[in-house]
């Protein structure tokens, strides 16, 4: 997976396109999640959530995806979870101190939000991880139009 996660946020404007045509979609659709009922269509949509966005994230679904925002490099596969840059551990080639092997999410992030029409949002403060909502699909989420998701969801 880590290849295919460094080699989407290589192409983060695409993935961005991607995304914008998508949100709509499933925000379209929100009658029928609601006459399914959000419960109901969790477990489905979640699964093609959780595929989809595992092979080219390395998604942990967290529930709270702001992919969009941060370059699409998902802030959970860092190691300290940490959701508003990098911890300061960062190596001088960019690798993470606790996984020297691996590139840190953080800088990543910012290499992909240079490469997005939308990547200024990286420099929006994002709320702590409500690990509450782990396993849950953020696609529903977006349809259902929780407040504290619009932020993310630009």
């Amino acid at each position: 997976m880590y290849p295919i996660r460094r080699w989407v946020v290589r192409h983060a404007r695409f993935f961005e396109r991607i995304y914008q045509m998508f949100e709509p979609v499933i925000v379209k659709l929100q009658p029928i999640w609601k006459s399914i009922g959000y419960q109901r269509a969790e477990k489905p949509v979640g699964m093609v959530e959780k595929f989809s966005k595992g092979l080219l994230f390395d998604c942990k679904m967290c529930g709270q995806c702001i992919l969009s925002s941060t370059g699409m490099s998902c802030p959970m596969n860092c190691p300290k979870s940490l959701r508003n840059g990098p911890c300061g551990g960062v190596r001088q080639n960019g690798n993470c101190e606790v996984h020297p092997e691996m590139r840190c999410v953080w800088v990543e992030a910012w290499d992909g939000s240079q490469k997005m029409k939308g990547g200024g949002q990286i420099h929006v403060v994002q709320l702590p991880v409500d690990y509450s909502l782990k396993g849950s699909s953020s696609w529903l989420r977006v349809a259902r139009g929780a407040p504290d998701q619009k932020q993310e969801h630009k």
